[in-house]
C-alpha cells in the first residue's frame, strides 16, 4: 500500500474513534456509535472524492466502513475508562487532522491538480468529517470554535507541502512536512491557546 493509502486508512480509523467518543458523550446506542463513527471517518474523504471526480473511497473499498465500525465498537466498550472523553476527542481529532490533510493533498497532487485545488482537497479531507460529526451531535463544530486553530492548520499544512515540493523535496517528504506542520499548529492551539485574531464589532460612527 502507498503512503497516501496508509494516510487515508489511518485518518478513517482515528476519525472514527473521535466519532465514537462523540456518540458516547451523546449516550447513543451501538448503532448510533457506528453511524456517527462512519460519518466522521469517511465524510471528509467522500466530499473530497466527489469534488475531484474520483470513485468515493468507501465505495471503491468497503473495508473502510469495516474499519470505522471496528473503531466504533472499540470506543463503545472502552469509553467509560477515559477520565475525560472531550480531551481524548480533541487530541485524537488533532491526530486525525494531521493524517487526513496530507492524504487529501497527496491525492490531488497525483491528479495533477493546480495548487488552489490541492489546498482545498487537504482542508476538505481534514475538516469535513469532524464538521459533520459535530453538527449531527449538536455540538459547536471544532472548525468554527472561537479561539482555536483548525482549518488554518489544514491550510498551513497543505501550503507547507507545496513549499517542500518547490524546494526540491519529493512527495513523501512533502506529505510528512504537511503532517508535521498540521499537527504542530493544532497541538499548539490546544496546549498553548494559539489562535488568530477574532472579529470584534465596533459601534457605528455618528
Amino acid at each position: 500500500m502507498t503512503l497516501i493509502g496508509l494516510l487515508d486508512l489511518a485518518a478513517v480509523f482515528v476519525f472514527a474513534l473521535t466519532g465514537g467518543l462523540a456518540a458516547s458523550r451523546a449516550q447513543l446506542d451501538v448503532v448510533g456509535f457506528i453511524f456517527i463513527a462512519s460519518l466522521t471517518a469517511v465524510g471528509g474523504g467522500t466530499v473530497r472524492d466527489l469534488l475531484l471526480d474520483r470513485t468515493v473511497l468507501w465505495v471503491a473499498d468497503p473495508r473502510y466502513l469495516g474499519l470505522a465500525t471496528l473503531a466504533a465498537l472499540i470506543v463503545f466498550f472502552t469509553a467509560h475508562l477515559l477520565e475525560s472523553r472531550i480531551k481524548a476527542l480533541t487530541w485524537l481529532d488533532a491526530l486525525a487532522l494531521a493524517v487526513a490533510v496530507p492524504a487529501g493533498v497527496g491525492i490531488a497532487l497525483n491528479q495533477g491538480q493546480p495548487w488552489p485545488i490541492v489546498l482545498v482537497a487537504g482542508v476538505v479531507t481534514g475538516a469535513m468529517g469532524g464538521l459533520m460529526r459535530d453538527v449531527v451531535c449538536n455540538e459547536v463544530p471544532l472548525v468554527l470554535k472561537k479561539g482555536e486553530l483548525y482549518a488554518t492548520c489544514a491550510l498551513a499544512g497543505g501550503a507547507a507541502a507545496l513549499f517542500a515540493l518547490q524546494a526540491g523535496g519529493g512527495q513523501v517528504v512533502a506529505l510528512l512536512v504537511c503532517a508535521g506542520v498540521t499537527f504542530a499548529l493544532r497541538a499548539g492551539s490546544l496546549a498553548f491557546g494559539w489562535s488568530l485574531p477574532a472579529y470584534r464589532p465596533r459601534p457605528p460612527r455618528v
